[in-house]
């Protein structure tokens, strides 16, 4: 079974884009529920009737979920503990600002799911001011459909799917009590000015939408309050990028499927079938044996006893023959083949990222999809919420006003942090390169700098250029004193200020 065959055993909701069927399952792949629609356990071969049951019918009883894994492990070094990106802008209030935005409505953890998510193509972030505080929700972009300008600019977000009565009800609609389980068109749009909400209707209804005045909304942005994010590899004006690990689908379907035969048959291996050859005495209808063996067969006279089961050869065949799905698929979606057993425990970090370079290569395209045209934007819309907000965003205990998002950027740390035998040999070689005249004291700043993750290395240089005429202790050289390309004079490191 292919990954079209098993899209097709999926219940589609009709009235909806061909797009929201495709988000739907892959969302599927990416939660591991992929296969629940099918009917039959993979260890059930017949049906009461004793009709035999096709593979392609029976959900696998092993599941490696590689998709999610190469998933997890890409948004892990995107947005994880040590990766997240520090911010940089011109006016230093903006800075501190956005830093406690961040903090306290848990960044991180917003744009990991977010990144997750829309791993399937796009994802949607929803800001919305609640006394003046921000509220980001991360909204799955299967039943929504954004439109966009000429520029670019995101003018409107149609949100409509279909949901039972008795959901609606548990959300403070009335809903009659013969209604609670109909289905119900549930709808809201984002505009620039509006987030217009519909009353609910029944599927089968004919009659046009009716405006729910009670929950509609006239903001007067002059923005739509989401910041819509596509996955890598956009192509076209589609609302959508390509998806992380759609291209790997029918090798993990082999791949589960080829499992869960090997350990059904080395669970038959363990306990065999046993044939017997029947005697012909009479009274001898029943089975040919009993207990120890699952089930045994009975022969005419004149045949044969044996063992049916599955040789060590066999089973090592299923097992190579995985570890291929399995390379093909992390190398099909870039992911991580670097087995940890093998991996020495001093490993440096310019050797865990040359061994996880595929993984690499790829959140590096995710840095820019959810970095450069996911946070930035959102920092951008923070911004502008606070220029039309009256009274300004309350931020952590703090107020602020008319904040400034010139000169915007992400500073980016490095994807393993160094070794302290791997920065001692930068700073000796960068000692070394300033003495030999090769390049000047702040660009070995700003290098060495960069590696210690430090964001602006500019200011840092600053710093260092204070401390030597303030006449606190600096590099030493075995050279003379000399003076550096911006003419301030420099220490050798066998020179003490």
């Amino acid at each position: 079974m292919d990954w079209q065959t098993l899209k097709a055993t999926y219940n589609r909701q009709s009235g909806l884009p061909s797009r929201a069927c495709r988000i739907e399952a892959l969302l599927r792949v990416l939660d591991g529920t992929q296969y629940d629609d099918l009917p039959y356990d993979f260890m059930t071969e017949r049906t009461g009737a004793g009709e035999y049951i096709s593979l392609s019918k029976r959900r696998p009883s092993v599941r490696t979920n590689l998709c999610r894994t190469v998933v997890d492990d890409s948004v892990s070094l995107l947005f994880g503990d040590t990766h997240w990106p520090t911010l940089c802008a011109e006016n230093e209030q903006t800075s501190d600002a956005l830093e406690a935005f961040s903090r306290n409505v848990g960044l991180p953890a917003v744009m990991s799911l977010a990144a997750t998510r829309g791993s399937v193509g796009s994802i949607a972030v929803l800001v919305e001011i609640y006394e003046r505080k921000p509220v980001l929700t991360v909204l799955d972009t299967a039943y929504l459909t954004p439109t966009w300008n000429d520029a670019g600019v995101l003018m409107s977000v149609h949100e409509r799917y279909q949901t039972k009565g008795r959901e609606l009800a548990e959300r403070g609609y009335t809903i009659p009590e013969e209604q609670m389980t109909l289905s119900f068109w549930w709808e809201r749009t984002f505009t620039q000015t509006d987030a217009d909400y519909m009353v609910p209707q029944p599927v089968n209804a004919t009659e046009p939408p009716v405006r729910d005045d009670a929950r509609s909304v006239q903001h007067g942005l002059g923005f739509v309050p989401i910041v819509w994010m596509r996955n890598s590899e956009v192509t076209g004006d589609t609302p959508d990028g390509q998806c992380t690990f759609e291209m790997a689908i029918d090798t993990v379907i082999e791949a589960d499927y080829l499992m869960s035969q090997g350990c059904r048959a080395l669970r038959y291996a363990s306990d065999p079938t046993l044939v017997l050859t029947s005697g012909n005495e009479p009274g001898h209808d029943g089975p040919a044996h009993q207990g120890g063996s699952a089930s045994a067969l009975q022969l005419p006279p004149g045949g044969d006893a044996k063992l049916l089961e599955i040789n060590g050869q066999a089973s090592g065949a299923v097992l190579t023959q995985y570890q291929e799905l399995r390379a093909l698929v992390l190398e099909q979606l870039h992911g991580n083949r670097a087995h940890s057993d093998k991996i020495a425990a001093g490993t440096s970090g310019r050797a865990m990222e040359m061994m996880c370079l595929p993984l690499v290569w790829l959140a590096s395209r995710l840095r820019q999809a959810y970095g450069d045209s996911g946070l930035v934007p959102l920092y951008r819309m923070i911004c502008d919420f606070s220029r039309v907000i009256d009274g300004g965003l309350e931020i952590d205990g703090n107020t602020f006003r008319e904040l400034d998002p010139a000169g915007m950027r992400l500073h980016w740390p490095s994807w393993f942090e160094p070794s302290e035998a791997e920065l001692l040999a930068l700073a000796q070689a960068l000692v070394t390169a300033v003495d030999g005249g090769l390049i000047a004291n702040e660009t070995a700043c700003v290098i060495y700098a960069g590696r210690l993750g430090i964001p602006d290395a500019s200011s840092e240089w600053e710093r260092v250029k204070a401390e030597i005429s303030s006449g606190a202790k600096v590099a030493k050289s075995p050279k003379e004193t000399r003076t550096d390309a911006n003419g301030g004079k420099t220490l050798s490191h066998q020179e003490t200020a």
